[in-house]
């Protein structure tokens, strides 16, 4: 049976908390392209689908998706990272201002591309997926140079949320840069997970927490076993693993365990349904709330998202009509 931590009531009121918070996301942006259509023959040309295209789309993905899914709960963001000097990197420029999320920490840099995924979608299933991308690491200058940003902006900020997606912005000194906020949140990829010890709270999924703590999970016995290993590795708060269909799971530094199920009643795409669960649990953190409370919350948030194709967000309502409709 779930816990019913999180009333109606409750949830309404620790939205509007959230409301009034300020959050600083440090990450990895990229431009998501979408291309819509259908397929009724096959390329005589190769063996492959012809996609007759009905739409076609840009947004903000990777670090920059989980901007907008605080910006959608109604907090004030801020965002610090680099684009290229090139056209993808001024349709991200265009994009911020259009969630209303403050760039002055954006840098447009001359030696790599902006990274842009592109996902042709037929009759709601990907068909392919093309990426333009660099992976290297920030050269010495442009390191230094956001870490300034970073360790100016963030005491200013009731949370800082840092989204790793291993293009090659993240250094110790930029997470130790962020940690003049009261929060301080990680998604960290699995080979990148040394680097934000000291956080207050990691949330990677299944597979990310199996390569980051060397520690297969198949059960509950190597679940435990991976969440106290991570706990141990980074010397931080929180962990919370999400399992996707399996809910969520919680360890905490002072011997807190919580598990929550799954609420999402039908799953269409789960691309970005982490970038939802680290921008919930970060707002409601900074907003008072109880690690316990802002695990449930944010499970609440990924199942709505999951039910819409693409890198989607979910507004407050959405996730009270869901958490209503679950509680009965």
């Amino acid at each position: 049976m779930r816990d019913k931590l999180l009333a109606t009531v409750d949830a309404r009121e620790l939205f509007e908390r959230m409301r009034d918070k300020r959050v600083l996301v440090v990450g990895d942006v990229m431009v998501d392209e979408w291309v819509w259509g259908a397929v009724s023959r096959i390329s005589p040309e190769a063996p492959v689908p012809v996609v007759a295209v009905s739409n076609h789309s840009f947004t903000l993905g990777g670090a920059g998706n989980v901007a907008k899914n605080l910006r959608a709960i109604g907090a004030s963001v801020s965002f610090a990272g680099t684009i290229g000097d090139d056209a993808e990197g001024r349709r991200v420029t265009e994009l911020f201002d259009e969630a209303q999320v403050e760039r002055g920490a954006v840098l447009a840099l001359r030696d790599r591309p902006t990274t842009r995924k592109t996902r042709i979608v037929a009759h709601n299933q990907q068909v392919v997926r093309a990426d333009w991308e660099s992976a290297e690491p920030l050269g010495a200058e442009d390191r230094a140079r956001m870490c300034a940003l970073v360790a100016e902006l963030a005491p200013k900020h009731d949370a800082v949320v840092l989204s790793d997606y291993a293009k090659g912005l993240f250094s110790r000194d930029l997470v130790e840069a962020a940690s003049g906020a009261a929060v301080v949140t990680a998604d960290p990829k699995p080979k990148n997970i040394a680097l934000f010890a000291g956080v207050t709270l990691v949330a990677p999924n299944a597979g990310e927490a199996s390569l980051a703590s060397g520690i297969a999970i198949k059960d509950d016995a190597s679940l435990e076993a991976a969440g106290s290993t991570l706990l141990e590795i980074l010397g931080c708060r929180y962990v919370v693993i999400t399992r996707g269909e399996r809910g969520m799971a919680l360890f905490g530094a002072q011997g807190e365990r919580h598990r929550i199920p799954s609420v999402a009643r039908t799953v269409f795409d789960v691309s970005g349904a982490g970038d939802t669960v680290i921008a919930v649990l970060t707002l409601a953190l900074a907003a008072g709330a109880p690690v316990t409370l802002a695990m449930e919350l944010a499970n609440y948030a990924a199942g709505a998202v999951v039910e819409k194709l693409g890198t989607a967000t979910a507004e407050p309502a959405e996730i009270v009509a869901l958490l209503e409709s679950d509680r009965g």
